[in-house]
């Protein structure tokens, strides 16, 4: 059974929402550790940002801001610091559920392996011959991209990571893909990733 943290300073709506998760059978928690975190941001003392800044430090659980607060700028912010995804109340109930499924399923998504590299991703992990790599969160979401096609442009990788809820942009891209690469090449799989001139990479 998943476990949910749910960080909400309304009582009526943390029990709402602690009604609707158990009824889809989930295991409602107020502390760590959990298989996906629902934070509000307008909280007593240290806010749904923080949280999140400090959850992102020791764990990849999938974290959904689940907030009143309406600016495009907060949602902006929210992705900063490590949010999967952002929720506006008033929330719709099976949204909710079927978003929170997603992010589930998608954090259990199985091993993928490509010419002997094997990406764990659920675990945010790298594997070639006997060595083992830890991957960031976008790092990760980029080589299960690269494993799914023969050619991946720069555009498709970038819309694979908003899709999944991963901030990013093309400079973003560029910079991660180079992290990849010398972590890859540390592990002695040199030139995996290959630039396509023009279009985007490959394996």
């Amino acid at each position: 059974m998943y476990k949910i943290l749910v960080i909400e300073d309304d009582p009526v709506i943390r029990e709402e929402l602690a009604a609707l998760l158990r009824a889809d059978g989930y295991q409602v928690t107020e502390d760590l550790p959990c298989d996906l975190a629902l934070l509000d941001i307008n909280l007593p003392g240290e806010n749904g940002f923080e949280i999140c800044r400090r959850l992102r430090k020791h764990s990849d659980v999938p974290v959904i801001f689940l907030t009143a607060r309406e600016a495009v700028e907060d949602e902006i912010v929210g992705f900063g610091v490590g949010a999967d995804d952002y929720i506006r109340k008033p929330y719709n109930s099976a949204v909710l559920l079927m978003r929170i499924a997603r992010l589930l399923k998608r954090n259990a998504e199985p091993v993928r392996t490509v010419r002997g590299l094997t990406l764990y991703l659920a675990d945010l992990r790298v594997g070639y011959g006997e060595q083992t790599a830890e991957l960031t969160k976008n790092e990760a979401r980029i080589l299960a991209c690269l494993m799914k096609k023969d050619l991946c442009t720069r555009q498709e990788i970038v819309e694979d990571l908003w899709n999944n809820s991963c901030f990013i942009d093309e400079n973003t891209l560029y910079v991660n893909i180079n992290r990849l690469r010398e972590k890859l090449r540390r592990m002695g799989a040199d030139a995996f990733i290959r630039t396509v001139r023009g279009v985007g990479y490959r394996l």
